[in-house]
């Protein structure tokens, strides 16, 4: 076998006793290198030529089960992708052998029975409706047709087992397009042939299993878009056999599909007389409710959400039959409100959540007369839904809760996210009463002195607030000063309650930016919070959108948030991430000081890490050493992200009185800086071979230019040797990605650019120097090296006049890069060429070396394009056509009529002719990308053989 897997495909031994040695081998070698060897020459003998012989001998009743199965795949594969090849007059024997199979298999192994009847479904969708008008009704007379040697039972069996997959087959089949409507139609006109014996085999006595086969058989008719109204009989019998507990499931997926289809919103009438068989199952619902039957209560809230959801606009348009609608909605409200906690003691109340949007939107969507109408009977149902979900979204007790399992919470935890979203998009239709009726109810929760009120009830009404102050503006809500002033009046004696009152606070921060004299109602609870591990992320989150938001108000309160900071970090409670959004919270707060108030916080703030880094500078590096600096670079880096004194985007209009003075002298964040660059240059001398402590110093230089901008200048002429410095020493990608920056930012600044070109020149010089040694190595260098091109192109593109700017060499290591098989590396590469081309006349060297070596960089585009690279990076490479027919349109149509003449270029699969069209296509499109794109996409297609497969539909 295995000396015959290693001959050429056409010189393959594709015979009987070698396809069951290579089974055999499948199943139970335990080397799984022979395993996957032996599929591989399965797979490849399937659809030989020889399939045609052995797939009928492997069927022999004899075989074992295994062996026939592959065999009746086999014959599926043929039949199913190989249409074309089997000869017309082969059809009707074709179509005998597998009646006679199916036949045969009736009482046999039911594996094999189906894939013959996928294989009889798959000639039959190739043969309808002109080679063979009645396939259906053929197949039923067959079937039905008595036999001495196949038992009644077995052959009603088999029947139902080809109708099934009939269906099935067509939505997964490879039809072209104007084939599938053709054979719908047919399918959909045979259901007549189909309904009436699944009618009679559900309305008789039959056994459980051919009923239960008979539903399954019309739910998958029933996806084939069949008139609604032609389904009645057949969904009255489905409603008739949720009475019976083996056949629930299968009954509930029939009438689900059933009245899912899209088409069926045409059938009204239908419809209506859906509901109220619908209704009828309340009190089979309740019972199962009462009862913990979660699958019974789940099937049935699948039929209720699927009327409702499907078709509410036309049910909603059914004037007179508006309380009829209701009943539905009410019956769906208790679905929504199942008694129980999600997930544990019911899952179905995530089902109807969808159910709500889509009625509000349907509601909402009618012009304005008939809407009031509507939302005098619809606003009442709303309200009651949000005390539904409120009540949903309530914690268990804190007993019930801690034997939950880690997934269970998480579970809760996704479930609770979804009643938000529900509540927000809920407020757009009820607005500000509704947020009134929450604040009554809170208030009566904190007042009731008679019984005492559960942490339970008032978490969910917070997280209700939450909900719609997050993603809506309330800033106009009358009832947010009183929601303030309950806040401290919460017992917090809870996780769960109090990361809510964090959270809300959070959520309201853009109102107390408008209602300052507020912020001393919560701050406090805030900065009490952060010495709370527990409340880590609400508590830290919360205080940055308080200082990002209110920045300008918190001055009198910024000594007692940097000490309270300061104070948490030193005891090193939160984890990593949430010491960075505090230093981002301190950051926003500093940026509205005084200048001299600043530099004295950001002095008592960072001297603590200061100290600590100077100390681990003189350490020999070790691993928990590194990450201690890591840290340390990375709260400066994040203090300095947000710390902006210079640029007052986000400053509300009008607010002229709490604007500082244009700052004199140089930034505070430039100050710092000046006073640790060299206690950073130490530091890097003892870790400059660490990619991420590199990583993290050129972190704090980035983030602070971007931030700074302008004002970052003064450090430019250190920061850029230091750079220089760390990429000669050991070329790191985070280097060239700052130098991108700082190309970007310093272009057309006269005073500060020299140094910033002598580092673009220099880490130019050294990164040639890796190509020529070799690059494949890093990808991570040559893809960031590409970028710092391209931005240096589009920015300053006289950079590439100086003398010592090789741009031949450059020029040729971007035909290097485009061969990378790393996608991110390949694209930064097409944009550098895409960035260059334009230049050809405005930069003479840049246009010396195009004419030279122009011609190469046209093969290595269309190298990639002919297979070379992966298909989704195609539009990029187009880019470079694009800008070469744009540029150097002249050059163009000469090298592309020399290496289309190539022969096997830019693939084998090429005629002539094809290529010669995709050139012509090519230079006759000069201004529209997009149809550049769609060739080179197309003739990508044709270079590796995909054109007009399945392959190619969803490119």
């Amino acid at each position: 076998m295995d000396r015959e897997r290693g001959e050429s495909e056409d010189n393959l031994d594709y015979s009987v006793a070698n396809v069951e040695k290579a089974l055999h081998q499948l199943y139970y070698d335990p080397n799984i290198d022979n395993k996957n060897l032996a599929q591989k020459w399965l797979m490849q003998a399937q659809i030989s030529p020889q399939a045609w012989q052995f797939s009928w001998a492997l069927l022999n009743p004899n075989k074992v089960p295994e062996i026939q199965y592959f065999g009746a795949s086999a014959l599926h594969i043929k039949i199913s992708r190989y249409w074309n090849d089997i000869p017309s007059d082969q059809y009707e024997s074709l179509k005998s052998q597998l009646f006679n199979q199916i036949a045969c298999f009736a009482s046999g192994s039911k594996i094999v029975l189906t894939r013959l009847c996928v294989a009889l479904a798959s000639l039959a969708l190739n043969m309808m409706p002109e080679r063979w008008p009645n396939a259906v009704g053929d197949m039923v007379k067959m079937f039905q047709t008595e036999s001495s040697d196949v038992d009644g039972k077995a052959r009603c069996m088999a029947l139902l087992e080809l109708l099934t997959v009939l269906p099935e087959e067509f939505q997964t089949s490879r039809l072209p397009q104007y084939r599938k409507g053709e054979v719908r139609n047919a399918l959909a006109q045979e259901s007549g042939a189909v309904f009436p014996l699944l009618q009679q085999l559900l309305q008789t006595d039959s056994p459980v299993f051919i009923s239960q086969k008979a539903l399954k058989c019309f739910s998958s008719w029933v996806q084939l878009d069949i008139p609604l109204m032609d389904c009645e009989s057949l969904m009255q019998a489905s409603f008739s056999s949720l009475q019976n507990a083996e056949l629930f499931d299968t009954a509930v997926e029939a009438l689900v599909n059933a009245i899912s289809q899209p088409d069926a919103q045409r059938y009204v009438n239908t419809l209506l007389k859906l509901i109220p068989q619908v209704l009828q199952l309340q009190e089979q619902l309740r019972q199962a409710v009462q009862n913990g039957d979660m699958e019974t209560s789940h099937g049935i809230c699948r039929i209720a959400v699927a009327l409702g959801e499907n078709h509410s606009r036309a049910l909603l348009e059914q004037v007179e039959h508006w309380q009829t609608f209701l009943a539905l909605v009410n019956m769906i409200m208790f679905c929504t409100g199942i008694p129980g906690h999600y997930p544990v003691n019911e899952t179905t109340s995530s089902l109807t959540l969808t159910f709500w949007y889509t009625l509000q939107d349907d509601i909402m969507s009618f012009e304005a007369e008939k809407q009031v109408v509507y939302l005098q009977v619809y606003r009442p149902v709303y309200f009651q839904l949000v005390d539904v979900l409120l009540h949903k979204a309530q914690f268990p007790s804190d007993e019930e809760y801690s034997s939950w399992s880690s997934d269970e919470k998480e579970q809760f935890r996704i479930y609770r996210v979804d009643i938000s979203d529900t509540l927000m998009y809920v407020y757009e239709m009820l607005g500000a009463e509704l947020l009134s009726n929450l604040y009554d109810k809170l208030g009566r929760l904190l007042t009731n002195t008679e019984q005492p009120t559960s942490w339970q009830h008032i978490e969910a009404c917070l997280y209700g607030f939450q909900s719609i102050a997050e993603t809506n503006d309330v800033n106009y809500s009358d009832v947010i000063p009183g929601l303030i002033g309950l806040i401290p009046r919460i017992n917090i004696s809870n996780v769960q309650l109090a990361d809510t009152v964090m959270f809300t606070i959070g959520a309201l921060a853009e109102w107390l930016a408008d209602h300052p004299v507020m912020i001393n109602s919560v701050l406090p609870l805030v900065l009490h919070a952060l010495g709370n591990p527990e409340l880590s992320i609400s508590s830290v989150s919360t205080l940055k959108k308080i200082c990002r938001e209110c920045k300008y108000d918190l001055p009198p309160y910024a000594a007692n948030i940097v000490a309270v900071s300061q104070e948490v970090l030193m005891k090193q409670i939160h984890k990593t991430s949430q010491c960075m959004w505090l230093m981002q919270a301190l950051g926003f707060l500093l940026s509205a000081l005084q200048v001299e108030e600043i530099l004295r916080n950001l002095h008592s703030l960072i001297s603590p890490y200061i100290q600590q880094l100077e100390k681990l500078a003189e350490e020999p590096p070790n691993p928990s050493n590194k990450l201690a600096i890591i840290h340390i670079l990375g709260l400066l880096s994040n203090l300095f992200t947000t710390l902006d004194i210079s640029h007052h985007d986000d400053e509300p209009e009008g607010s002229e009185a709490k604007k500082k003075p244009t700052l004199q002298g140089p930034n505070p964040v430039v100050v710092v800086l000046q006073q640790v660059f060299q206690l950073i240059q130490k530091v890097l001398s003892k870790w400059l071979n660490d990619a991420q402590v590199v990583e993290a110093v050129c972190a704090i230089f980035e983030k602070s230019v971007k931030t700074l901008l302008d004002d970052f200048a003064p450090m430019i002429p250190q920061l850029s040797e230091m750079l220089g410095q760390m990429y000669s020493t050991i070329p790191q990608a985070s280097a060239l990605e700052l130098t991108r920056q700082l190309v970007h930012i310093f272009a057309n600044d006269s005073t500060h650019f020299v140094p910033v070109k002598e580092l673009f020149l220099l880490v130019t010089s050294v990164t040639l120097s890796i190509f020529q040694q070799g690059p494949r190595d890093h990808p991570d260098i040559v893809d960031s090296f590409m970028q710092l091109l391209a931005q240096a192109l589009k920015r300053k593109p006289d950079l590439f006049l100086a003398e010592n700017c090789d741009v031949k060499a450059l020029f040729q290591c971007g035909i290097m890069s485009l061969k990378f098989p790393e996608a991110p590396t390949v694209k930064a590469t097409c944009m550098f060429f895409t960035e260059l081309l334009p230049r050809c006349r405005e930069i003479q060297p840049i246009g010396l070396v195009v004419h030279e070596n122009g011609k190469l960089l046209l093969q290595a585009t269309l190298e990639a394009i002919g297979g070379q690279a992966p298909r989704n990076l195609m539009d990029h490479f187009a880019e470079i056509l694009f800008a070469l027919n744009k540029h150097c349109v002249t050059y163009l149509s000469v090298w592309l009529k020399e290496v289309m003449q190539q022969q096997n270029f830019p693939s084998s699969r090429l005629t002539q002719v094809q290529k010669d069209t995709f050139s012509q296509q090519i230079l006759r499109d000069r201004i529209n990308k997009r149809r550049v794109k769609d060739i080179v996409k197309e003739f990508t297609l044709l270079c590796r053989g995909l054109h007009g497969t399945e392959y190619a539909a969803d490119y």
